[in-house]
């Protein structure tokens, strides 16, 4: 990981510049499409200024130094950088800044449409070349999810071509192969990327146990970007990306039923009948994604303007006879989103103190929510009335568009100071109609020639998540199972933030770079999210205040042969008063926050991660470790979210080796041990505002994998 200044420039790659220089004529055209994609890469690199921002890079050097190397969950790379913690790993799920999700992925300079969140990851950690981490006050380029931005720059093709093949084998029954192709033929350069993993633990364990009960998944993804150069100045660019997932929700043994039903037994005695260890709960998920992207250099003018189209669908299948013993409901859920946009970034270098920076985007989505719900009939008391469960239908769509547009300037003022100030407007029209524009302002100077200061203030317009939301259906419940206790929910809001950030970097030697920031957000209609029902789909709720202040400690040390890092996470989040989806939650719970202010369920107070490298020769060793003070649960009897899950920390080791072969071919073996000390550890409980079941990490697991590259 390598803390990035505020001021930077990427210069040409020397290695292509010596190759053409080198070059024979008969190769001279394919090594300039090499220098020219180089030159327009630095050309789009300059359309996202980061000035007056915490920039952390990934590169391909730290994502080798970890334990499963490119077979790394990306989640799991990201828990690597200050400021974030960690949630459900099998869904992917991280918080940045002690927020909720709000987390903006970019592939080559185009911001990818939202999907459906669910347990599953569309990108592959091995399809990257270099990601940049940004928080802070972001510029006005950055908005609708500014928790976190994370800018990923993509593996490309190269003059010889080639590729990778390799499987990882391991604990829980764990197999992956995967496979990479790339190379250069004329003016197109390619790359492909593929990969399957099947294994017996998908999902968080409910237990503490190694195992867990009904826990299989199987997954599959692909990546590929082609670029083709029209001229020197000009390319066209085609991206694409598809996952599939399958899960089954693994069982909690021992629960005790709550409802009869008819042909299987009385709620006393169906524990017998149906144990909660063989239910057969199961979701099902799909990402796809496609963008068009033409991009030109004209000197000074540089711009990018990219079309996409995105699908994605989550279908949760429950136990028909299980769900409604236990719980009353029995929910066949399908949530499916197609997103249509553009996107357009523009930079024009005015002199040499200004560079001026526009661009807008729009998105048209529609989403869709069909479910067939199956509940039981109830008294005016609530208790259950019949033992026959009867069929709802409850379906919506929603058409939603979202716009935004943003000016801003990059000025160098002096040698040490530069100011990016900057506007931003956001209108969205789906279950909410709302707008702001949003004033950015970012400050860097270098104190000295080892020191550089950043501050900055933004302000953040956040609207809900268009394929989270859903139109109420409460009424449809009435005198059922399944009717909330609060018969009242006001829409989803967007959320709107005052952002202060504050920052410090230190060169303290070539070796050693030191990082300190400080942040604090003022937050009116606070969004959240929680998971109230049996499929992982979360939905988002409002507080109506709220606020988050942290420091972030960060330290790199790299050299020749061996390096590491450590970090340092202090955060607070809290909110007052639920002001939408109030069915979603208890009368008591309501009214104790309408009057308090709470910890989100989220809050983590510390986290820190670190970890080691050395390398001699063509064998690496290398460790890394993550505590955790725990995230928020719900004492018996006490306040929601007033206690903390018990702290934990959890060690990966790795050992590997590099063989080359002839024809510039190399086999590498990687030996690799997650939670080395066995760490029994929650996740989740149970219990919290929006939380769904209880969730332990993995137990200790090994895993070895070899891979061979041509």
């Amino acid at each position: 990981m390598q803390h990035q200044p505020q001021l930077r420039t990427l210069p040409l790659l020397l290695a292509a510049a010596f190759q053409l220089h080198t070059a024979h004529a008969d190769e001279a055209p394919v090594q300039q499409v090499e220098v020219t994609a180089t030159a327009l890469k630095n050309a789009r690199v300059d359309l996202s200024p980061n000035v007056g921002t915490t920039v952390y890079s990934i590169d391909r050097h730290m994502i080798e130094q970890l334990a499963q190397g490119d077979n790394t969950p990306f989640n799991e790379v990201l828990l690597r950088l200050p400021g974030v913690s960690q949630d459900s790993k099998g869904s992917g799920a991280l918080h940045v800044r002690d927020d909720h999700a709000n987390v903006q992925y970019r592939i080559n300079g185009v911001q990818l449409p939202e999907s459906i969140t669910g347990f599953g990851q569309s990108i592959d950690t091995r399809l990257i070349q270099q990601t940049d981490f940004i928080t802070g006050a972001l510029p006005a380029q950055y908005g609708l999810r500014t928790a976190g931005i994370v800018d990923i720059q993509t593996r490309e093709g190269n003059l010889k071509g080639g590729g990778r093949v390799g499987v990882l084998l391991g604990s829980h029954d764990y197999v992956e192969p995967s496979a990479e192709l790339f190379g250069t033929q004329g003016a197109v350069n390619y790359y492909l990327s593929g990969s399957y993993l099947s294994n017996a633990q998908g999902i968080e364990n409910p237990l503490p146990s190694r195992s867990a009960l009904h826990d299989r998944t199987r997954q599959s993804k692909s990546f590929g970007t082609l670029s083709w150069f029209l001229d020197e100045q000009t390319r066209l660019g085609l991206m694409f990306g598809t996952y599939h997932g399958r899960f089954q929700i693994p069982n909690n043994p021992g629960q005790t039923p709550a409802f009869s039903l008819s042909g299987v037994s009385d709620a006393a005695s169906a524990s017998s009948t149906l144990a909660s260890a063989q239910l057969d709960e199961r979701q099902r998920e799909q990402n796809r994604f496609v963008v068009l992207s033409l991009q030109k250099s004209l000197g000074a003018l540089n711009y990018q303007l990219s079309a996409y189209q995105q699908n994605s669908e989550l279908h949760y299948l429950p136990d028909p006879v299980g769900d409604l013993v236990y719980n009353g409901v029995a929910s066949d859920t399908l949530r499916g989103n197609r997103s249509n946009g553009l996107q357009f970034d523009a930079s024009y270098q005015l002199n040499q103190q200004h560079t001026l920076r526009a661009g807008l985007a729009y998105t048209r989505q529609h989403s869709r929510s069909e479910n067939g719900v199956s509940v039981f009939d109830t008294d005016d008391s609530g208790a259950q009335s019949s033992t026959t469960p009867r069929l709802i239908r409850d379906d919506s769509s929603m058409l939603g568009r979202t716009g935004s547009l943003y000016l801003q300037d990059e000025w160098h003022i002096s040698a040490p100071l530069t100011l990016n100030y900057g506007l931003r407007y956001d209108h969205v029209d789906a279950y909410i109609r709302e707008q702001q524009w949003s004033p950015r302002l970012n400050l860097a100077y270098q104190l000295d020639k080892d020191t550089a200061l950043h501050a900055g203030y933004s302000r953040y317009f956040t609207p809900p998540p268009q394929e989270l939301a859903s139109q109420a259906s409460i009424d449809l419940y009435a005198a059922t199972s399944n009717a909330p206790a609060i018969a009242h929910s006001d829409p989803v809001k967007a959320e709107r933030t005052r952002y202060y950030d504050v920052g410090l970097r230190h060169q303290a030697s070539p070796y050693l770079t030191l990082t300190a920031d400080a942040y604090y957000k003022k937050i009116a209609n606070m969004l959240d999210e929680g998971q109230f029902g049996q499929a992982l789909i979360l939905t988002p709720f409002n507080y109506q205040y709220g606020y988050a202040k942290g420091v972030e400690l960060s330290a790199i040390y790299d050299r020749s042969h061996w390096g590491g890092f450590l970090n340092l996470t202090a955060q607070q989040a809290k909110g007052r008063n639920l002001v939408s989806g109030q069915s979603l939650f208890a009368p008591d719970e309501l009214a104790y926050i309408a009057s308090h202010a709470i910890y989100v369920d989220h809050d983590q107070t510390y986290t820190v991660s670190g970890g080691a490298h050395y390398h001699w020769g063509d064998t690496r060793v290398g460790g890394d470790f993550l505590y955790g003070s725990g995230l928020r649960m719900t004492p018996e009897g006490g306040a929601p979210n007033s206690g903390t899950l018990p702290h934990y920390t959890t060690v990966n080791l790795s050992l590997s080796h590099e063989w080359k072969l002839a024809s510039a071919r190399k086999l590498e073996a990687r030996l690799a041990l997650i939670n080395a000390f066995d760490q029994v550890y929650l996740l989740r409980d149970g219990s919290g505002v929006g939380v769904g079941a209880p969730q332990y990490g993995a137990r200790r697991s090994l895993y070895g994998g070899i891979s061979l590259s041509f």
